[in-house]
């Protein structure tokens, strides 16, 4: 369904070349299941994943992602770029950027983009995702805005307990997931020294169970 723009992630990085006051970092992980806006995108198998992030004290940012995936076709691993500024101001923190899913052995063109922007207060979150770009078979691909408002606060033994609500809308939606043109996603997680654990749920008839997942991640400096 859905998180080859390469050439966007090099030419970023030249843009801010000269920028010395800069940060390479990499990440890499193993969960149990990939969600996606509530959504498995591994079948409900494990996935693994790894990311390369450029962050410059100016406030931009770029990086990819990959992760396995499995939509029933051919389609093997999801290649994210992006790149976007963040920042505070007045105790008001502020993010935009542009997102960009590939799936580079896709049988069909399911390539898509995204604008988002987010604000940010303390322990709330909330951020809009809305598609610009994308490669479709379809035409009744035309529009999809994702709405979501986040919560993280520190509990226990230093754990985090994050939470989470989004809503899913657009023609997308509705070619998707063949049910309504929207839907809303629920999760609730707890994480602590690199593992995560998790408990995520949508309202969409053909996927309303609530579904448990376990991750494990490393982030280090390069």
């Amino acid at each position: 369904m859905k998180r080859t723009a390469s050439l966007l992630a090099l030419a970023c990085l030249s843009i801010t070349s000269f920028n010395t006051l800069a940060e390479v970092s990499a990440n890499v992980a193993a969960s149990s299941n990939y969600y996606w806006r509530g959504i498995t995108q591994t079948d409900d198998g494990a996935a693994f994943s790894g990311g390369i992030d450029y962050n410059s004290d100016s406030g931009f940012y770029a990086g990819t992602w990959v992760s396995n995936v499995e939509f029933g076709d051919q389609t093997s691993y999801e290649m994210d770029v992006y790149a976007g500024f963040s920042g505070e101001a007045q105790g008001l923190g502020y993010d935009v950027g542009y997102l960009y899913y590939a799936y580079p052995d896709a049988p069909g063109s399911s390539n898509f983009g995204e604008l988002y922007g987010s604000l940010s207060w303390q322990w709330l979150s909330i951020k809009a995702s809305y598609l610009t770009h994308a490669q479709k078979d379809s035409s009744t691909e035309e529009d999809m805005l994702y709405l979501e408002l986040n919560a993280s606060f520190n509990i226990l033994n230093d754990s985090e307990l994050a939470l989470h609500i989004g809503r899913s809308s657009g023609d997308t939606i509705k070619e998707w997931t063949g049910e309504d043109d929207s839907y809303m996603d629920y999760g609730v997680s707890v994480s602590k020294d690199g593992f995560t654990l998790g408990l995520i749920k949508t309202d969409l008839n053909t996927n309303d169970d609530v579904k448990a997942f376990v991750s494990y991640s490393v982030d280090f400096t390069l």
